[in-house]
């Protein structure tokens, strides 16, 4: 379980006795306001690259301004709660500042994992990772995911498009032909046949001859239990 830190002097002190101690210490930081796979992947990996992994994220205040007044989704504190609960997270702080250069500058990690969408030539802290001395490690998998897109898709109500298959939510081609048998007995136990088809109703004639073998049916039975007792007291 991850510990949040709001105090910069205080996590300095502890990223410094780390690195003291021989640990190597990975930085990272973004918004992580709607956590989703991509983040997950990004900081599983970063947790690979050293001993403890410091994760810092944009104050609300921040978010705003990067992302427009609609954003956060959530506040600080708990997206701070929810980091602080993936495994491999060991500190989480806060910064307000455009960029996390002065707090580089302050903590001064080994490493620094950013997502597959930097690179050295577009890092905008690049500049205070080579006066630090630290390594950039490019973390995660391509970004085909992102929080936008996310609350986009929430917003329209549409849920995950899929053409079946396992793991879709779709049927497999075997569940496709047992819903169809299903629907075919229900239909004709309905009174429908295949198709959707009303079945064609009893003629009056064909009625009358069921009556009638019923009727026939149940004198017989009557017929034969009293020959029976008589046959008992003879």
């Amino acid at each position: 379980m991850g510990l949040v830190v709001h105090d910069h002097e205080e996590l300095a002190r502890r990223v410094r006795a780390l690195r003291d101690g021989g640990k190597r210490v990975v930085f990272t930081n973004g918004c992580f306001d709607v956590l989703h796979v991509g983040h997950v992947r990004c900081l599983t990996d970063a947790a690979t690259r050293g001993d403890f992994l410091v994760v810092a994220i944009n104050s609300d205040a921040s978010v705003r301004k990067l992302k427009g007044p609609d954003r956060p989704v959530q506040p600080a504190a708990e997206r701070a709660e929810i980091l602080c609960a993936i495994t491999g997270v060991s500190y989480v702080t806060f910064f307000d500042e455009p960029t996390v250069g002065p707090l580089l500058r302050k903590l001064r990690p080994q490493i620094v994992a950013k997502g597959t969408d930097y690179d050295h030539t577009n890092l905008p802290e690049r500049d205070v990772v080579a006066e630090i001395g630290a390594e950039l490690a490019i973390v995660g998998d391509p970004k085909k995911h992102s929080t936008i897109k996310l609350l986009e898709r929430i917003r329209s109500g549409k849920g995950v498009s899929g053409g079946g298959g396992a793991g879709s939510g779709g049927a497999t081609a075997s569940g496709a032909k047992t819903d169809k048998a299903s629907a075919k007995t229900a239909k004709n136990a309905g009174g429908k046949k295949a198709g959707g088809k009303p079945a064609k109703p009893a003629s009056k004639s064909q009625g009358k001859a069921l009556v009638e073998r019923v009727l026939a049916a149940k004198t017989a039975s009557a017929r034969k239990k009293t020959r029976s007792a008589s046959e008992a007291h003879a």
